[in-house]
């Protein structure tokens, strides 16, 4: 099992001491997310302060960009780290596909599944030099001429990893992509009762196995010195639980635990802000099936107990506790085990 990081950034160009740090410490993979800034500039950035560790968007968001726009820039990280790229994708949601990004929203699915493909598509011209001859469902590529062919990459195509959530989105990551990234809001229930035979549906689909697809997850972990200051980061967890808890998306994890009318409680505290009702009503079981919360000195092994054999790569959400060592000692310990 790898583990992997995200960088939390003010600037992009923090990234380069950041990641260097980071890859001392032991860590396999480092993400970047789209939020403030571009997920890509970052990687780029640390790519060429790194040598080992592996580079990804977790995540970019698929929507906002066209499968050539992402051909182009993964083509290029690959390049740039010198074969160490993880392309992840993800969707976002509908408001801010449409609002944000004045996108095209429309049976998300479907569509992710048809952008995967295209960049795939893409990837083999460029590989073969054989023509782009691309149409699917919602995007076609049927112009490259040479003068704009990076050809072959000397250190292959990047994978393709996808975040997803419900059967449908699931069970197309099984089918197209080389990846599964896990949202944060999962338990070890739903992963078995909801992820797992989607992703198998998808297998199927594609006549692939198990075997060759990285199932990734973004685990929210937090610690303490004392009594007082884990208490305090259970809280800090708590409060998020609740907030991805009144996602109607997110509901059937809660149904797999018989608490689906927590997920309507909380959406309606949510519409009037009542942030603090909504963390009270987030009881201890279901912090504790989401995400790991203890002691510093039990934190490796509840996470191997939960992860190994299950996940592939295992992403420590760990910003609820500030740490200054970056987690060295918890990642030193995943890693001799």
């Amino acid at each position: 099992m790898k583990i992997d990081t995200t960088m939390v950034l003010d600037n992009p160009a923090d990234a380069a001491m950041l990641a260097r740090e980071l890859e001392a410490i032991g860590y396999d993979g480092i993400y970047s997310f789209e939020g403030q800034h571009d997920p890509f500039l970052p990687l780029a950035i640390a790519s060429q302060t790194t040598s080992t560790v592996q580079l990804g968007t977790g995540i970019a968001v698929a929507f906002a960009r066209n499968p050539m726009s992402l051909a182009y820039l993964a083509n290029d990280m690959q390049l740039l780290s010198k074969g160490r790229f993880i392309l992840g994708l993800g969707t976002q949601i509908q408001a801010h596909i449409e609002k944000r990004y004045s996108s095209t929203w429309g049976q998300p699915a479907a569509r992710l599944r048809d952008m995967v493909l295209a960049i795939r598509a893409i990837f083999d011209a460029w590989q073969t030099g054989e023509r782009l001859r691309y149409e699917g469902e919602f995007y076609k590529h049927t112009l490259m001429t040479p003068a704009f062919s990076p050809g072959p990459n000397p250190y292959g195509v990047p994978p393709v990893y996808c975040g997803g959530f419900g059967p449908r989105m699931t069970e197309a990551v099984g089918e197209v992509a080389d990846g599964f990234i896990a949202h944060p809001f999962h338990t070890p229930q739903s992963i078995q009762q909801l992820t797992m035979p989607a992703l198998q549906s998808g297998f199927a689909k594609a006549g692939k196995s198990r075997e060759n697809f990285t199932v990734a997850v973004n685990l929210i972990v937090g610690s303490g010195d004392d009594a007082q200051s884990l208490q305090e980061a259970r809280e800090k967890v708590r409060k998020q639980i609740a907030f991805y808890g009144s996602t109607p998306a997110y509901r059937p994890v809660l149904e797999v635990h018989g608490m689906g009318e927590l997920q309507t409680q909380l959406n309606i505290l949510s519409k009037d802000g009542h942030w603090d009702a909504m963390t009270a009503l987030v009881p201890d079981e279901l912090l504790d099936a989401v995400a790991v919360v203890c002691p510093r000195n039990e934190m490796a092994a509840r996470i191997r107990a939960r992860c190994d054999g299950v996940f592939d790569r295992v992403n420590l959400v760990a910003r609820y506790t500030p740490d200054t060592t970056g987690w060295a000692d918890v990642v030193r310990e995943l890693k001799n085990r």
